[in-house]
């Protein structure tokens, strides 16, 4: 089946958060996330080693909003239910479909880190996935030297399937990296749920 004719719903909520798929005029809120932020999240994150326009953040939560629809990717919002203020950006990405199977990512607004905000947005995520998509396996990513995005899927009780050294390219461009590999799984051989 073609991703596109799968329904779900395109929001959620959690104790303290409203998530939800980008929609076009949250890209103020994004820039302004990662302009307070930049310094946290720059070690860690691609996007975060260029300068970029509010005009440019606008454009790139449009062409999320875009992929979202198609079922490419599925980047989320998470807003605090009582203020408004965007508190972090997560989604389901790198889909297999067919399995299926997603890829979780994250990074917290530096102003809300050490709330619980980000564990619970990826804990209502991880529910989201196995509940509306009907996941066999949810991973998270992330290099090993990054102990704060690694407490999360440990948090969580997902299972630290290994570590592959040398993995990829660390966003300094200069060294490699190596990769942690959180799961959690339903089904399948394994047995697991």
């Amino acid at each position: 089946m073609n991703p596109i004719l799968i329904d779900f719903p395109s929001e959620f909520e959690t104790k303290r958060l409203h998530i939800r798929m980008p929609k076009p005029g949250d890209g103020l809120k994004v820039y302004q996330a990662v302009q307070a932020s930049r310094a946290e999240i720059k070690p860690w994150l691609p996007f975060a080693q260029n300068e970029q326009t509010e005009e440019e953040t606008e454009i790139n939560i449009r062409e999320s909003h875009i992929r979202f629809l198609q079922r490419e990717d599925l980047r989320m919002l998470a807003f605090h239910k009582e203020t408004g203020e965007l508190i972090c950006s997560t989604g389901l990405h790198r889909m297999d479909w067919e399995v299926p199977k997603f890829e979780i990512g994250y990074w917290v607004d530096s102003r809300f880190s050490g709330k619980g905000y980000t564990t619970e947005a990826v804990a209502g995520l991880t529910a989201f996935a196995f509940r509306e998509l009907k996941a066999k396996r949810v991973e998270i990513r992330c290099d090993a030297l990054n102990l704060r995005s690694r407490a999360i899927p440990e948090k969580l009780g997902f299972t630290l399937e290994g570590i592959l050294n040398n993995d990829d390219v660390a966003v300094d461009g200069q060294q490699l990296r190596d990769t942690c590999i959180y799961a959690k799984v339903k089904g399948g051989r394994g047995g697991k749920s």
